[in-house]
């Protein structure tokens, strides 16, 4: 008896002290009527019941009349750590898309060339030369489990999101996910290659797309067919004939026949590079494609004297080892001949290009080193990892996708939705406590609204996917990568231009778990106030 009055006690105690807090925002007679407490508040189940609506009412009407979030400019310059242009004396540019921004008629030629490689290298069936690119199915971070042959995204903390996981083209049931992975959750063991495991791989860049839309295509296929398979072999199939174009040379010589056709053309990246150098920056490329690539798109881009506005050229540059092995010395390319000297390079002298390299030398002959540094490029992981932790240069990630997804979350319905979606989950996880079945049975209501919100915010988006950058609520594993690897993240590098040389961009300051967010009204922070 005197465990079961402690207990009593210290139940009543809580709802107490729940009774105090919501006392903030509410008439405290009207709240201590409604808190139930079974076999000593003792109020009537059809009146819990009722308030339960009556908030719910409230809350949407506050929702309704609150006006909406200001947009948010696409071509912004998104902050994950503090970063004064005013201190960058460097500006280094990758050149894949960075410098060249690529017209989706790319994913398509890499899709046509690898699916070509396939039946024709490797003996694929010609019916899959059939199969046609569907440029909406997968998005950019996503992991494919290269034993088990399924395709999912995954969020920062390596739980799988539900609905989320395909074999070929079809959804994955979800209880036949949890019997593969025994939960959720996925091991940091089996999701990250530096374990040795090698079991996922992660969609990094843009180029990624189109291979891994024909890897799922083809196991459609084969599903289909009833053809039996291993996941492992197909995928390095896929893996190595989509890798076969780019180092053949045949990607490349594609794009340079019809550079119209797949590079995006404009004044915008050469009028940048023009207003850094003029405002005393110094300026370098680093990019691991071969100059005669990089040459004809520039010149296409910018003009013939584009290597004017560069100090230090330099190609085929073997990203990431550049960063992180001293093997390799710089060698100087000839334009003319097309040939490698044989002489040691000793300096970076600008109006000449150099290959391969290493970021000590590189440090070392040019002076530019740590903090003072600003590199660009698209691969989070390539570009960008190795630059920021081991040397101590600030990032910059280019993300083209944002444009869209800013695009949709500046629509009036994803705002309204969101809204509603975030004030609902606060006033489920505040009036949670009221236990009897008639409370219970509202709650789960709100529960199947909130779910059909969640829906809505991943399918607006991409219908198998959702946001590159969000699960339902966390942050994707991608995501959580940039954050953690780049300094700063915007659509395209021409945005740099709509800041001054002296800009500081500040990160936005969110609100721990245990935190006030002081840009939410008080009554709606759910359980977080006492």
């Amino acid at each position: 008896e005197l465990k079961i009055q402690k207990c009593e006690m210290a139940t009543l105690s809580r709802i107490c002290r729940r009774c105090l807090y919501l006392s903030q925002f509410h008439n405290i007679s009207r709240i201590t009527h409604n808190y139930r407490y079974v076999g000593s508040l003792g109020s009537s189940l059809g009146e819990s019941k009722q308030m339960l609506w009556n908030e719910y009412n409230r809350a949407k009407a506050a929702v309704k009349a609150r006006p909406a979030a200001p947009n948010v400019d696409p071509l912004s310059i998104f902050s994950n750590n503090e970063l004064s242009l005013g201190d960058i004396n460097v500006y280094g540019f990758d050149y894949d898309y960075t410098l060249a921004s690529y017209r989706d008629e790319l994913h398509f030629l890499i899709y046509q060339l690898g699916r070509e490689a396939l039946v024709n290298q490797l003996k694929y069936p010609k019916a899959i030369l059939g199969l046609e690119y569907n440029p909406g199915f997968a998005v950019r971070g996503i992991h494919y489990d290269i034993r088990k042959g399924l395709l999912m995204k995954i969020d920062a903390f390596h739980n799988i999101q539900p609905g989320t996981v395909y074999r070929g083209l079809e959804p994955v049931e979800y209880s036949e996910v949890i019997e593969l992975y025994g939960g959720t959750h996925v091991s940091v063991e089996y999701v990250s290659p530096f374990f040795g495991k090698n079991a996922m791989h992660q969609l990094m860049d843009l180029f990624a797309l189109p291979e891994v839309t024909l890897l799922s295509n083809i196991t459609q296929y084969f599903n289909e067919k009833n053809i039996a398979y291993d996941p492992e072999y197909v995928f390095y199939d896929v893996r190595n004939a989509v890798q076969g174009i780019h180092t053949s040379g045949l990607l490349h010589q594609k794009i340079m026949e019809n550079l119209d056709v797949y590079i995006e053309k404009g004044p915008e990246v050469a009028e940048l590079l023009q207003n850094l150098a003029a405002a005393g920056k110094k300026l370098f490329l680093l990019s691991n494609s071969g100059f005669p690539f990089v040459d004809k798109g520039m010149t296409y881009m910018i003009g013939p004297d584009w290597m004017d506005l560069f100090d230090v050229c330099i190609v085929n540059a073997r990203k990431p080892k550049f960063f992180h092995q001293k093997s390799r010395p710089f060698r100087i390319y000839e334009k003319e001949t097309g040939m490698r000297t044989w002489d040691r390079v000793s300096s970076l002298q600008k109006g000449k290009i150099y290959q391969e390299g290493n970021v000590s030398l590189f440090s070392g002959m040019t002076g530019w080193i740590g903090s003072q540094v600003l590199y660009c490029g698209d691969h989070v992981y390539s570009d960008l990892a190795d630059p920021g932790l081991r040397h101590g240069w600030r990032t910059g990630a280019i993300i083209p996708e944002l444009e869209n997804e800013i695009s949709i979350q500046n629509s009036i319905s994803f705002k309204t939705s969101m809204a509603w979606m975030i004030t609902l989950q606060n006033l489920i996880e505040r009036l949670q406590i009221y236990d009897d079945s008639e409370s219970q049975e509202v709650l789960h209501v709100w529960m199947k609204e909130r779910d059909d919100l969640r829906n809505f915010s991943k399918e607006v988006f991409n219908p198998q996917f959702g946001s590159v950058f969000r699960t339902y609520h966390n942050p994707t594993y991608f995501f959580r990568r940039l954050h953690r690897l780049a300094d700063l993240y915007m659509s395209s590098i021409v945005n740099l231009s709509n800041y001054s040389d002296q800009h500081t961009f500040y990160p936005r300051r969110w609100a721990l778990p245990h935190e006030v967010h002081y840009g939410i009204p008080w009554e709606e922070q759910g359980g977080v106030l006492r």
